[in-house]
């Protein structure tokens, strides 16, 4: 037997233009279609999200395999980063686990190492997030948002997390969203 749904359109458009159907099967929202316009701040080449340069030598806490080493973060941006590792170069491709101490707390997150040599630097590895709870986001993209306050950013002086940059784009549908079903459930 299938479940009763109901449509429920989006309360209002965002600034780009994105438009949401919603149906809801007992409480679960399942996202059913998308469209907006296309994102003319972004040219054909991949957009690359702006990057940190990380002060003081910070150090992480990498794992890949059952084996610990240490690396001294060079960059960082709300998708990955690079590092010198102890360790020496991993394989491309190869999955771990980066765990950052931050002013916020402490940052877990699953990673891949992409190609040595980032940022210009022979020993410095790449690598991009993969995965990370919650906690460790809001706590990422607290420190992340304090280094470029500080002055660390390579970014225009705009924030990421402005409603104008993807990321902010998406928190701010999700809020409209939690916004839409709280009042749908009362």
């Amino acid at each position: 037997m299938p479940h009763p749904t109901m449509d429920l359109p989006c309360l209002q458009q965002d600034p780009a233009g994105t438009e949401v159907t919603l149906t809801v099967w007992f409480g679960t929202a399942i996202l059913l279609e998308v469209s907006s316009k296309p994102d003319k701040s972004r040219n054909n080449n991949k957009s690359r999200a702006p990057r940190i340069r990380v002060p003081n030598n910070e150090r992480a806490i990498f794992s890949v395999d059952e084996s610990k080493f240490l690396g001294v973060i060079q960059r960082l941006s709300l998708t990955g980063g690079s590092a010198v590792l102890a360790k020496g170069p991993i394989p491309r491709g190869a999955m771990g686990k980066l765990i950052l101490n931050t002013v916020y707390g402490r940052v877990t997150a699953q990673v891949e190492f992409l190609q040595t040599g980032a940022d210009g630097i022979p020993l410095a590895q790449a690598f991009r997030f993969i995965a990370m709870d919650d906690d460790s986001s809001r706590r990422f993209s607290a420190a992340a948002s304090l280094m470029e306050k500080e002055g660390f950013s390579d970014a225009p002086k705009t924030s990421p997390l402005s409603g104008k940059a993807p990321l902010g784009q998406l928190l701010n549908s999700v809020r409209r969203l939690a916004a839409t079903l709280s009042h749908t459930r009362t």
